[in-house]
């Protein structure tokens, strides 16, 4: 390591200027408004990041979650390529983005930019410039695959409040018996009603539910297949109220902890960068190319990486 940067090898520094840094957290200076000045290179790199929302943050929705992340492009001064035209917009390509809300740690995008950087040293950079409650986990080199086709189905998990473990086994049992379960929910082409049932590949109660004298909270798992129009978690919540009457006291809490392809046979979701992973480690880690910055940074003690989540151990 030399002047703060940590090095990959013994010659390549981290960035073509040296700076610090800085923590997440901080207070940064103001971004500019609307775009930077773009680039007029042609995209040479295509990146793929997952980033989570955690927290308060849940609450934000996508379009303030899309804004919050395109200032921190501009103020990690990253090469982003833009679209051509009078008005030109950075490209990026968001995925699977999840509802108002809710809290994930699998959310996705796709990033072109004009110069080599490496993937790593993208995501020291975008994650120190995020907000707290924002974070960029993961950064792979994009594979030719479109990342929307291998998005088939997310792992949730639901805290109910109020709701003991007995009822809400009671009403999963119920929901997995039916053929059926139909909600009805406001769309953007007004109110559509729609069966929740045949998207829900799988359905349990965790056995970490919490009892006590201050708290009663049944904790449910689902893996729920992407469909149109999509059926959400909270849609679920309304089918179980449906068939079982499950209600619980107050909002439940939900969490996405992964997204990707999904094995029909097993219920499991796997990792959507599995194919960029397995590249890497056939090949090692690759030599940056000319110009290109570069960054070796731990990630294997990433608590929220989900390289493999299968359903629990524990069935009904």
């Amino acid at each position: 390591m030399r002047d703060g940067f940590p090095r990959w090898g013994a010659e390549r520094e981290l960035a073509p200027r040296r700076r610090e840094l800085p923590k997440k957290g901080v207070a940064l200076p103001p971004a500019s408004e609307g775009n930077i000045a773009p680039s007029t290179g042609e995209p040479v790199q295509r990146l793929r990041v997952r980033y989570a929302k955690r927290d308060r943050m849940r609450f934000a929705s996508h379009r303030d979650i899309a804004r919050a992340l395109e200032r921190a492009l501009r103020r990690a001064e990253l090469p982003v390529a833009f679209s051509a035209g009078f008005t030109p917009h950075p490209r990026i390509s968001y995925n699977g983005a999840a509802p108002t809300g809710v809290a994930s740690e699998a959310e996705y995008f796709d990033l072109s930019l004009t110069e080599y950087r490496d993937p790593q040293y993208v995501r020291v950079l975008l994650d120190s410039a995020l907000p707290e409650g924002v974070d960029a986990v993961e950064a792979a080199q994009a594979g030719a695959e479109n990342l929307a086709d291998r998005l088939q189905a997310s792992v949730w998990t639901v805290e109910m409040p109020g709701v003991t473990l007995e009822g809400a086994t009671e009403a999963v049992a119920a929901f997995r018996a039916a053929d059926t379960v139909e909600v009805e929910r406001l769309t953007k082409k007004g109110r559509r009603r729609f069966d929740t049932r045949a998207a829900v590949v799988h359905l349990e109660v965790d056995r970490r539910a919490t009892t006590d004298q201050q708290k009663t909270c049944a904790i449910l798992r689902m893996v729920v297949r992407h469909t149109t129009p999509a059926v959400r978690p909270n849609d679920v919540v309304t089918g179980l109220r449906h068939v079982a009457g499950l209600a619980p006291l107050s909002s439940p809490r939900m969490t996405r902890l992964a997204q990707g392809p999904l094995d029909d046979a097993s219920a499991v979701v796997t990792d959507p960068f599995a194919a960029e992973n397995a590249a890497a480690q056939g090949t090692g880690r690759e030599e940056a190319a000319p110009g290109r910055d570069t960054a070796e940074v731990d990630t294997a003690g990433d608590p929220h990486r989900p390289a493999q989540l299968a359903r629990s151990s524990h069935h009904e």
